[in-house]
């Protein structure tokens, strides 16, 4: 058949999804991807963008629905950025991401016969996630301010969220009294083009354990005086309101990261507990965002680990500490690497905290810092890393399989890169034990996995 043109409108039977979410279909060898659309979809779809192999189109009606076709519950699903399964059951949500890890490790990675066990599925999947970031803008209208999230596939535009699924009815409590603060107090949205207005970003924080919540607004300038009354009203609101603070960040990037604090009421940070470890969040921080799937997480980890107490382990990619203070009750010595000095410092606090001495942590990329250890003759049985999405960096692979510690446990949270870096260790001598995918964030794309890996004999 002739390659379908943009503009075209197409009869497409969806089989599978992409990483991104995506449904997959197929007219001949030409591939279709269509925002939405769940396998065993029928869909009349119209070609947005067609390049010679593939195409992406938007659905213009469904034809046949899926049999794992649910309505959504959010009143913003389909405009949101966020939580696109929200219309696949959640059993079916689970298969598809389950398939999605088997396929990159056979079709990336090129290995075959590795166990995936069966995927971990979240007991929680609406009100899992501890923080949210809004973004503050100005309403299209030109009066008043939108607080919400980011329209599916803009950046530029922010969808106003009265209440989100994602979190917990306490910070939805703490989102609609931010709200109301701000439009009474006449308090201005930063505009990126002119560089005008206050307001950036609104950051909720709640430990899930502990209950304490944290409430950060991000603006462009200090403002203690003109936020000093939201700071009241959270507190007449809940007495968990344990934190509230400015971080202002002036510079033109979109982030919600300050180059300074200022603490408006309670304390600098708020305290979760995992795994029996209290940690110590601060605005800035980088924490687990589903507490309870953490937990589970971090213990398969150390299940996996096999730890008799007598190893020297490597915890790579170590963020906070949280992996590296469960591994040290359980084994000689930590050295845990991480490129952010903040998460460092944090680490370093939150091992004091819970008494734990036998924790070394270092500040640098993975990729300079193992081959130092290496160079000094640090030695590790163990090898714990938790990288971000793009995966190891070559250097740091190769230095990894340097050290060639008896044990891996990789944590991934992108199939893809997963699936290519197990293919290198496969082929510097190891042997993939199993994989199993854990389910961190239910209604989205995204997927976590555990791969355990043993080094073989030589010349084996």
């Amino acid at each position: 058949m002739a390659r379908p043109q943009r503009g075209q409108s197409l009869s497409v039977t969806i089989d599978d999804l992409a990483l991104g979410g995506e449904g997959v279909g197929r007219l001949g060898g030409y591939v279709v991807f269509v925002r939405g659309g769940i396998p065993g979809d029928r869909l009349r779809v119209r070609l947005d963008q067609g390049r010679s192999r593939f195409g992406r189109g938007t659905i213009e009606a469904v034809e046949e629905p899926s049999p794992h076709r649910v309505e959504p519950p959010c009143p913003y699903f389909g405009r949101c950025g966020g939580c696109r399964l929200q219309h696949v059951d959640y059993r079916a949500q689970l298969a598809f991401k389950s398939k999605q890890v088997l396929d990159a490790i056979e079709r990336i990675g090129g290995l075959e016969k590795v166990e995936v066990r069966p995927i971990l599925p979240a007991e929680q999947t609406y009100g899992y996630r501890n923080k949210m970031e809004f973004t503050v803008a100005r309403s299209r209208s030109g009066e008043g301010l939108t607080i919400g999230l980011h329209e599916a596939e803009r950046y530029d535009a922010v969808l106003d969220i009265e209440r989100c699924l994602l979190q917990s009815d306490r910070m939805n409590a703490h989102l609609d009294e931010a709200r109301r603060f701000f439009a009474a107090s006449g308090l201005t949205a930063w505009d990126q083009d002119s560089g005008e207005g206050l307001l950036r970003f609104l950051m909720l924080r709640e430990g899930y354990r502990t209950g304490e919540t944290m409430v950060n607004v991000v603006t462009s300038s200090p403002a203690v005086s003109e936020l000093a009354p939201l700071a009241e009203r959270l507190g007449a609101l809940s007495p968990r309101a344990t934190s509230v603070v400015m971080n202002v960040n002036p510079k033109k990037a979109s982030v919600a990261i300050g180059v300074e604090e200022h603490l408006l009421s309670g304390r600098d940070h708020i305290r979760e507990s995992l795994g029996g470890i209290e940690f110590q969040v601060s605005a800035n921080s980088f924490f687990q965002t589903n507490t309870a799937q953490a937990e589970r997480l971090f213990a398969l980890v150390l299940e996996a680990t096999e730890l008799t107490g007598e190893e020297t382990v490597l915890d790579l990619y170590a963020g906070t500490g949280a992996i590296s203070l469960q591994l040290a009750r359980r084994c000689r010595h930590v050295y845990g690497v991480e490129l952010a000095p903040a998460a460092v410092a944090d680490a370093a606090r939150n091992a004091v905290a819970n008494g734990i001495d036998n924790c070394t942590f270092l500040a640098g990329e993975v990729r300079f810092a193992l081959p130092q250890l290496i160079a000094q003759g640090v030695r590790a049985e163990m090898v714990v890393a938790d990288p971000p999405r793009a995966g190891f960096h070559p250097k740091a692979l190769r230095a990894l399989i340097q050290l060639a510690p008896a044990r891996i446990v990789y944590v991934s949270c992108n199939p893809a890169t997963l699936a290519r870096d197990l293919g290198e260790l496969v082929h510097g001598g190891y042997r993939v034990d199993w994989v199993q995918p854990v389910d961190m964030f239910p209604h989205t794309p995204h997927i976590e996995a555990i791969a355990r890996l043993t080094l073989k004999p030589a010349g084996t």
